[in-house]
């Protein structure tokens, strides 16, 4: 079992390190009816990369694989990777569709409401045709593989399967898979189909980055004993629990930590509260930092993101970081 490396990144076979991450990103737009709306992009794993970016050393490229369409919205899309530094030699371009869009609300707790439309969404035929072709065989190129279960929820069944394929051929030749759950029941046709998708997964994946609801909402674990024994059983050699401001419990070789949430004095709103915990996490875990380490960083990051509102705070307001290996 592959499992993420304990050195610098730059030594890992001695040289720089490819992270992809595979999802949606969609137009989103905050606010209230006949009050007016601010626009900006978003989508779990294009937040992820972006925050996986920002903390990053420079000998970690970071590369956001998708499809958009060819209208001013993707391109304006794309443009704001570029300008945080995410790659995009892997984004389909794809005629005559579109970009995915949803409303955001939040009540005066911070939670959200969110409304969509994506039925439409270039992201969705990714993997399909031949022109994904080389898109799905280039992954194979990169050490280290993102997916969330909204990933695997966008896709047609046949790209799904496609991607199957192609993710079972990377890990074969080395490259190591990163899980994040994020179940959305309404993405599925039912519950069964996306147990299905998600034990596929599982079976590949290195890391997991859980989040319990949607864990005991997709396969109804009793508590977090079950959860961990189901991963165990699924081969997969290290998880991380989310579990909103309470504690993070992580398990791998060494065994299994628990890893206080930071306290938050007022919660304004908790988009990406857990994309950004994922990506801290990974961040620190790249730059040789131990699982508990990585569990402080991901609280951090997340304590910040749920004081401002939108899914990527400005960068003026990230936390700062000691050495991801430091005693």
């Amino acid at each position: 079992m592959n499992a993420i490396p304990g050195q610098c990144p730059q030594t890992l076979s001695g040289r720089h390190v490819k992270v992809a991450l595979v999802g949606e990103c969609m137009i989103e737009m905050r606010g209230e009816p006949a009050s007016g709306f601010s626009q900006t992009f978003g989508g779990d794993t294009l937040n992820a990369a972006v925050y996986l970016t920002r903390l990053s050393p420079a000998g970690v490229a970071v590369d956001y694989v998708t499809a958009i369409g060819a209208d001013s919205f993707s391109d304006a899309m794309r443009q704001s990777w570029r300008d945080e530094g995410v790659g995009d030699d892997l984004v389909r371009v794809i005629k005559g569709a579109l970009p995915g869009l949803y409303f955001i609300q939040t009540d005066t707790q911070g939670e959200r409401r969110f409304l969509y439309w994506r039925g439409e969404a270039a992201a969705r035929s990714l993997f399909d045709g031949p022109e994904a072709d080389a898109v799905l065989q280039a992954l194979a190129d990169y050490d280290y593989l993102y997916l969330s279960g909204i990933s695997l929820a966008i896709l047609t069944a046949g790209g799904r399967e496609r991607l199957m394929q192609a993710l079972r051929l990377a890990r074969e030749s080395g490259t190591r898979i990163i899980f994040d759950n994020n179940y959305r029941p309404h993405l599925w046709p039912d519950a069964q189909a996306a147990r299905q998708a998600y034990g596929d997964m599982l079976r590949l994946t290195d890391l997991a980055l859980i989040t319990w609801e949607d864990d005991a909402a997709l396969f109804g674990y009793a508590d977090v004993e079950a959860l961990f024994h189901a991963y165990a059983a699924f081969g997969v050699g290290e998880v991380a629990l989310k579990r909103g401001a309470a504690s993070c419990l992580v398990q791998c070789a060494s065994g299994r930590f628990e890893v206080p949430a930071e306290p938050v004095q007022r919660v304004v709103d908790t988009t990406a509260a857990g994309d950004s915990f994922s990506a801290a996490y990974l961040a620190c875990r790249l730059q040789g930092g131990d699982p508990q380490r990585a569990a402080r960083w991901g609280h951090r990051l997340a304590a910040q993101v749920v004081q401002h509102r939108g899914a990527l705070i400005p960068n003026a307001a990230m936390p700062t970081y000691s050495s991801a290996t430091e005693a």
